[in-house]
């Protein structure tokens, strides 16, 4: 089962954004980068991670051939990551279920190098799944005492 665990906001000043997250809501960093992707910043509630990134190129932030209207000075959500038990299952699951590739199949070489690979589900909202995680998340929770689980209408291991 994939767990959400990362969210990705495009903005306009990582360091700002991070600083306000971090005082508004008492999360901490956890990482920065400086990729040919983008430059950014990570927080953590300890449970999700959350990527503010100023992305470089309009390729990278996911417009390609006009098909979004992310280009690289977007500013909003930018898309949603799930940590999976295995990426190879997890991508057949997502094919199959009308999900579409975008970028990031992994090293065939170095299997444990991090990475994420990008689909768009069938509305064109941009995910991504990883199989090791992110630094700052936990794939697994305990749910609060006196919480019940919610119900699961029409799911496979209900029928």
């Amino acid at each position: 089962m994939g767990k959400l665990r990362h969210i990705a906001m495009s903005v306009n000043d990582p360091e700002k954004t991070a600083d306000f997250y971090c005082e508004a809501f008492d999360m901490e960093r956890v990482g920065t980068t400086d990729s040919p992707l983008a430059k950014g910043c990570y927080v953590s509630d300890g449970v999700i991670t959350v990527a503010l990134l100023k992305y470089k190129t309009d390729h990278w932030a996911g417009y390609v051939d006009g098909e979004d209207e992310r280009g690289k000075d977007y500013v909003g959500l930018h898309h949603i990551g799930f940590w999976v038990d295995d990426a190879e299952e997890a991508d057949k699951k997502i094919e199959k279920a009308g999900g579409k590739y975008f970028m990031g199949r992994p090293e065939k070489k170095a299997p444990t190098t991090f990475y994420e690979i990008k689909y768009r589900d069938p509305n064109g909202v941009i995910f991504d799944v990883t199989h090791l995680g992110w630094g700052g998340a936990t794939k697994d929770v305990v749910p609060a005492a006196g919480t019940p689980e919610p119900p699961r209408r029409g799911h496979p291991k209900d029928n």
